[in-house]
């Protein structure tokens, strides 16, 4: 699924946002579905049959159902259900389906798509099938990504990239400091060994080799832009020596300081 393109997601009429009935209940199926089916439950209690095996449903309950399953369904008439389903099918074949069953816990980034998807279509927006093709694909791959991720794995590595992101912004923002990677560190709260091997593969090089590159960044920004010369430009950066600022400066960039000003 991941690999089919926004536009093979082919959308059926039925779609919506609704709060069921104190009297309502999805009848057992005597067919099977024909198509996919997105199911997300906002809130309220009740229980959902699929297949045989039954589900209990309450906030952040969420199904794929597939072509071929059956299902039927109740929901408690003191605390009913606010649902939201989308029909669609697939033009191509799918190496990836999300599990039929999982309950979210963070929901505010795919209820949010779910009600862009339902008011793309209820204000008759521009473009909105292209637009809605894009958000199911968005959904499908938010739902894998919780298949393939445990919670408890998933807030880690959030937090840890956030944390070296964050860093790197850091290191960004003030050049001209002598950043030790014992200091950096401390402030991820990560030992420096693990820092260090973390920052490279999240940020694509070691972090002195970001250091270097981010302060002669600046130093071309500076040369070319603020009409400080050389001199100034290495003292503002932290270099003590001017030969060893214009080396490194044409190693990374394979022009002189002066050349670049």
């Amino acid at each position: 699924m991941l690999h089919c393109n926004a536009s093979s997601f082919v959308l059926l009429s039925s779609f919506a946002k609704i709060v069921c009935e104190p009297g309502w209940k999805w009848q057992k199926r005597e067919k099977p579905i024909p198509n996919f089916d997105l199911f997300y439950i906002w809130s309220g209690q009740g229980n959902l049959e699929l297949n045989g095996e039954t589900y209990p449903l309450s906030k952040g309950s969420c199904f794929l159902f597939r072509p071929g399953d059956y299902t039927s369904a109740t929901h408690n008439p003191q605390m009913p259900l606010v649902l939201t389903y989308i029909h669609f099918r697939i033009n191509e074949s799918m190496e990836m389906i999300p599990e039929r069953y999982r309950i979210l816990k963070e929901t505010v980034d795919f209820e949010r798509m779910l009600s862009r998807y339902v008011r793309l279509f209820l204000v008759k927006t521009y473009a909105a099938e292209e637009e809605a093709q894009l958000i199911l694909k968005q959904l499908m791959i938010h739902l894998l990504r919780e298949d393939h991720e445990g919670p408890v794995e998933r807030k880690a590595s959030n937090q840890l990239t956030e944390a070296i992101h964050e860093i790197a912004n850091y290191i960004r923002q003030n050049p001209g400091i002598a950043h030790r990677v014992e200091d950096l560190a401390q402030r991820a709260q990560l030992s420096p060994r693990y820092f260090s091997i973390k920052f490279k593969e999240m940020i694509g090089s070691s972090v002195q080799t970001y250091m270097i590159r981010t302060r002669i960044e600046r130093a071309q920004h500076l040369l070319m832009h603020a009409g400080m010369n050389v001199t100034e430009v290495a003292d503002t950066l932290g270099y003590r020596d001017i030969f060893f600022f214009s080396r490194q400066f044409k190693q990374y960039t394979g022009k002189n300081p002066s050349e670049i000003r």
